[in-house]
């Protein structure tokens, strides 16, 4: 009965529109004021060690990395040389922007990120050459997506904070389905350009080729930066977060000398102002897991579940839905710190491996990300193509309905996620 009036109370404060951080903080505060024994001196105790944890700081880091980036000309080149190495297959265009979001989302670790750096370069261009407007925004709005599944990714470092797995292991075990979705991404894109014939930029010389490579290069080298600095122990996940917000700042200002020193506060204060959003979500969301543990929601959960005789392929098909579900009216960091502290013990006892877990758990975030009410990537394209929400959910739908069987994919062969960091000793 109090799991129901709990939940009841969360869902009630958020269908009046308040916003999910604070309807979290006023449902703990009202449950604990009325319904437990437990002493209120220990919210501001868990307030304090809730967000104590030095992963944490790595969210701030990969935020000021990926705005430094988006403002510094570096999505423009790896659009170039996305375009060069693959624009002259059908839906060239098209093509290169799967690419591009798929590199940018290596550097940047945010959906939303890919949306805007790489939508508002290469959609006018894919309209200009000829490209309907729908097309381009259901390729723009679902491979944007893969900001947070190929490493580095907020919504990993999330789900390690929920969950205590390891940040290391989780970006390695993110690289093989990320390539995965943004091959099959492309294959849609392909598939449909040249169903209707959509055009296709002349072949890139091999001089073409290395001219767009030696200009994305500084881009490029973040990628082998981060993953290359976590796997040879030079730094942790965290560490490589600064570094790469470092090493961002000096390519978009010294560098490419797209972004000058006038415009660095702003990058700051944008930047500050979003880390201080979620930091403050998580807080709330560290407070509603240590209710829910305080009153054995996880445990009694798992409890039943097993009563039941669900077993792992049932109770995998079950999170999928929930989590589906969630992602109509709730944002993915919030999902991912509520449901994460409920489902992770359930799956642990019943021999589901936690790395799988928690990639199962970003690719169902990205699927939310691409679908009505509250999908973030529709709300960002809308912004830059002008459509409304209604017409890009009819345009994302052939590139979402790759996503879902992809989600299907990664839920039942664990080895797709699991293989490279077994492999790398890392496991």
């Amino acid at each position: 009965m109090s799991t129901l009036i709990l939940f009841g109370l969360l869902i009630a404060l958020m269908i009046t529109g308040m916003p999910i951080s604070i309807s979290l903080g006023l449902t703990v505060l009202t449950f604990l004021f009325t319904m437990t024994q437990v002493p209120i001196e220990s919210v501001a105790l868990k307030l304090f060690t809730g967000i104590e944890k030095f992963e944490i700081m790595a969210i701030p880091f990969f935020i000021l990395a990926g705005n430094f980036l988006t403002h510094g000309g570096v999505a423009r080149r790896m659009i170039n040389f996305a375009s060069s190495m693959v624009g002259h297959w059908h839906g060239g265009l098209g093509l290169a922007g799967v690419l591009a979001c798929a590199l940018f989302a290596a550097i940047s670790g945010s959906s939303p990120a890919c949306v805007v750096a790489i939508g508002s370069i290469i959609l006018p261009a894919m309209v200009k050459q000829g490209f309907p407007n729908k097309f381009g925004a259901g390729v723009i709005t679902t491979s944007g997506a893969l900001g947070i599944l190929i490493p580095p990714s907020i919504a990993m470092v999330m789900f390690s904070v929920a969950t205590n797995t390891s940040v290391g292991q989780l970006f390695m075990a993110g690289v093989v389905p990320g390539i995965m979705l943004a091959t099959s991404l492309g294959v849609t894109t392909w598939y449909r350009a040249r169903k209707n014939n959509y055009p296709r930029l002349p072949k890139a010389s091999f001089a073409q080729r290395m001219k767009a490579l030696r200009e994305s290069f500084w881009g490029l080298s973040l990628i082998v930066l981060v993953i290359g600095g976590i796997y040879s122990g030079i730094f942790t996940p965290t560490e490589a977060a600064a570094v790469s917000a470092v090493y961002a700042f000096i390519v978009a200002v010294f560098i490419y000398k797209d972004l000058n020193l006038k415009q660095v506060p702003k990058v700051l204060l944008d930047s500050a102002s979003m880390s201080a959003m979620l930091l403050y979500i998580i807080t709330n969301a560290v407070l509603f897991s240590f209710l829910m543990t305080s009153e054995g929601v996880p445990q009694a959960m798992a409890s039943w579940l097993i009563d039941m005789g669900f077993g792992p392929i049932a109770f995998l098909l079950m999170v999928n839905i929930l989590l589906l579900l969630a992602g109509n009216v709730m944002e993915p960091s919030s999902i991912i710190l509520i449901m994460a502290p409920i489902l992770f013990p359930v799956a642990v006892q019943l021999g589901i491996d936690p790395v799988h877990f928690g990639i199962l758990i970003v690719v169902n975030m990205e699927v939310g990300m691409c679908h009505p009410p509250v999908g973030l990537n529709l709300y960002v394209a809308s912004g830059i193509t002008k459509m409304g929400i209604t017409e890009l959910t009819v345009a994302v739908w052939p590139w979402l309905l790759t996503m879902l069987v992809f989600l299907g994919l990664v839920t039942y062969v664990p080895a797709i996620s699991l293989w490279l960091p077994k492999t790398l000793g890392m496991m």
